[in-house]
């Protein structure tokens, strides 16, 4: 349905951000339309059938209809153009909505489990039809359905908020399953299961409504970029042969389309400073085109044609890597003076290190004066990765 309606109704256009807000947006509606189409059915089945877990599900899905309208709410704000309130744009609203869904996930995980805490302690019999379990089943195919389009728009544009509507799909599906399993178990062999059975599924669909949550939550707070996005970051930087390395690489998301990207490069600094800043335009530039992110490049010159630095910098490498081949250096300076000599430079450490920043600072200095003498001092800074 998805694939025939995105043909009729979207344009392939060279606009992304136009057409992954009309592919929410269709999801949006094709959500909602389903979603009610099945509370009705669920509605009418648990009601002929005095079944609390027939019942629950169906207002399980009347909130899927209310996720997928702000889902679609979602998707037209975000595609809201920037303005001098909102310079980077609008789109994390989607990742607002997608929290909104999950909020709505959690309710009504709270409130299945209380209306089957309820029908444990006091148990009622439930009717049995053929119409029921057809419209149980159906609903499990409805809800698959469901999920395989959700997850396959989800991938496509790469949106948070669909993966939290896939995710729920999902959930539905098996908290129908049990439903289903509950009414045919109930009529076959007199066992009053209907509560438990909605306590478990009101289970699921709590487990299932944190990892949601999670999900949006995560780059509303600042969580860290992608591992294959940091790496071919790397590699678009690392192919221009001027670049000694990079470091310091920070990546803010402002919603879909709109990261920001700022890094350190080192290059020579006995370079043509004008041709090298040429460069680091280039390089901005191509990550644009490649990636879709803006990039900010800061220059870092640092001393290659010197030996006796570079023997420096390769001795305090071995010392840093000696302690522990986690520790990473950048930004190696030499200063001579009259009576010292400062090695400036920083190290990068994992988050949660086992060793303490003004410990490791002493056991790089005292092998550093143990190794290359008393009149080397370092002057370091402790740096942890934003990536």
């Amino acid at each position: 349905m998805i694939t025939f309606l995105s043909k009729i109704f979207i344009r392939e256009t060279a606009d992304k951000a136009k057409i992954r807000r009309e592919y929410g947006m269709l999801c949006g509606l094709v959500g909602i339309f389903l979603n009610i189409l099945l509370f009705l059915g669920k509605f009418f089945a648990g009601t002929i059938s005095k079944s609390i877990a027939i019942t629950a599900d169906a207002f399980n899905n009347l909130s899927d209809a209310a996720s997928s309208v702000v889902t679609l709410v979602g998707f037209k704000l975000a595609g809201a153009k920037p303005d001098s309130e909102h310079p980077f744009g609008h789109g994390r609203i989607e990742y607002v909505s997608g929290l909104v869904v999950s909020a709505a996930i959690l309710l009504m995980a709270y409130e299945l489990l209380r209306d089957s805490i309820a029908k444990i302690l006091n148990p009622e019999e439930t009717e049995f039809s053929a119409l029921i379990v057809v419209i149980l089943a159906v609903s499990i195919l409805v809800k698959l359905y469901m999920y395989y389009y959700n997850s396959s728009v989800a991938k496509k544009i790469d949106s948070a908020a669909m993966k939290a509507t896939a995710t729920d799909s999902l959930s539905d599906t098996c908290a129908t399953a049990v439903v289903l399993v509950a009414t045919v178990v109930g009529h076959f062999t007199g066992l009053a299961i209907d509560g438990y059975c909605g306590a478990l599924v009101g289970l699921f669909i709590l487990y299932a409504g944190i990892r949601s949550a999670k999900e949006t939550l995560d780059p509303l707070l600042g969580q860290a970029p992608e591992g294959e996005f940091v790496q071919q970051i790397d590699k678009i930087v690392m192919a221009h042969e001027e670049i000694c390395g990079i470091h310091d690489l920070v990546v803010h998301d402002y919603g879909p389309g709109r990261r920001m990207v700022s890094l350190h490069a080192e290059v020579p600094a006995e370079g043509n400073i004008l041709e090298i800043h040429d460069i680091i335009d280039n390089i901005e530039n191509e990550l644009q085109e490649k990636l879709g992110c803006e990039a900010t490049i800061h220059m870092d010159p640092i001393v290659t044609s010197d030996e006796h630095v570079s023997e420096l910098k390769a001795a305090v490498a071995s010392i840093i890597k000696g302690i522990d081949s986690a520790v990473d250096m950048h930004d190696f300076r030499v200063v001579a003076g009259p009576t010292h000599t400062n090695l400036i430079f920083d190290v990068l450490v994992p988050y949660k290190f086992r060793i303490a920043d003004d410990e490791l600072t002493a056991m790089i200095e005292a092998q550093v004066r143990e190794r290359l003498g008393n009149s080397y001092h370092v002057v370091i800074r402790v740096d942890t990765s934003y990536v």
